[in-house]
């Protein structure tokens, strides 16, 4: 049991290492090549921070555990706002600015919502419930739809000279040599490659060890663990003045994991629903709206009163969920 824990730490740990040198890696590479860290902040550190997700749940798909893939991706978004919006939120309030607001939030509801509709077929056909090829082609035609949008208002904040995207300024990103640059990227991706294949195998191992499922350890140890980076960028942003970074890094993070995680892997295999992950899926809708009206209320700030009421129902969520 021991072990298979220090296993499958390890392979978060690869996980979280690898997602920090290929952000860095291509950071410099799409510097080298003259885009703006704006462009790169917003393209290629948002996918960067769900580069673990991804590899956990198409490693999982690819050897069947796909009880593994639906607790690992509604669980790190559970663990996006209950656990590491409040854990910055508690830091220092989060105040934030609109286009947070009026555009990524319900973006992120509109993702939520579509996912969860795709999932329940036994409401709609009265079949299993299912994330199949088809729905996965879904999401990601929708975040194609997301990523058009963005990159649109990126162009036009470039073409009227504008340096900041009502997030803050940007940071410069590092810059490499171009071999330096292109190992970087090279030993992230292999240590994120490497990194899912462990998670899976030593979770699957804790999971028989504890004599619960795959998507309970999903949900609990693989969704957190794999949620370390978005932590690790919202409390830094937060404590450098940039708390609606804080805030669209983890709503950034929820919209690549619906729509490209969750839709790269349904193509892959199909991911059926497990018991009680109806609830799951009631929970992701809930804290999702619940983040969104936290962000609204207060003057668009989210207090330590508010991240204290994710915190509490996250955790309880959690602890019923594992007991019952």
């Amino acid at each position: 049991m021991l072990t298979d824990l220090l296993i499958t730490l390890a392979g978060l740990s690869l996980l979280v290492g690898g997602g920090e040198l290929m952000v860095r890696g291509a950071s410099s590479l799409a510097s080298r090549f003259g885009v703006s860290p704006l462009a790169i902040g917003l393209t290629v550190v948002a996918f960067g921070t769900s580069t673990p997700e991804l590899f956990v749940n198409v490693t999982a798909a690819l050897h069947g555990n796909t009880e593994l893939s639906f607790g690992n991706i509604f669980g790190s978004n559970m663990a996006n706002i209950g656990l590491i919006i409040a854990i910055t939120a508690l830091v220092g309030p989060l105040r934030i600015r609109n286009v947070v607001i009026d555009r990524e939030v319900p973006m992120m509801m509109l993702a939520t919502l579509v996912a969860a509709a795709l999932g329940l077929d036994w409401v709609l056909e009265d079949s299993p419930g299912a994330f199949t090829r088809g729905d996965g082609v879904v999401l990601l035609l929708l975040f194609s739809v997301f990523a058009y949008y963005t990159l649109r208002d990126l162009v036009r904040q470039r073409s009227s000279d504008v340096a900041t995207f009502e997030v803050g300024p940007a940071e410069e990103p590092p810059r490499y040599s171009m071999p330096v640059s292109l190992l970087l990227t090279a030993a992230g991706l292999a240590a994120l490659a490497a990194g899912g294949s462990v998670t899976v195998e030593g979770a699957e191992a804790v999971a028989r060890a504890l004599g619960v499922s795959q998507t309970i350890i999903g949900l609990t140890l693989v969704a957190i663990g794999t949620s370390l980076p978005e932590l690790s960028a919202s409390v830094i942003a937060s404590m450098r003045g940039y708390p609606d970074m804080a805030v669209g890094n983890v709503v950034g993070s929820n919209i690549f994991n619906l729509l490209i995680v969750l839709g790269t892997t349904a193509t892959l295999a199909d991911i059926p629903v497990p018991d009680g992950g109806i609830a799951d899926l009631f929970v992701v809708i809930c804290l999702s709206g619940l983040l969104w009206l936290t962000s609204i209320s207060q003057g668009r700030t989210i207090i330590r009163a508010e991240a204290t009421l994710l915190l509490g129902l996250y955790l309880g969520y959690l602890v019923g969920r594992t007991l019952l």
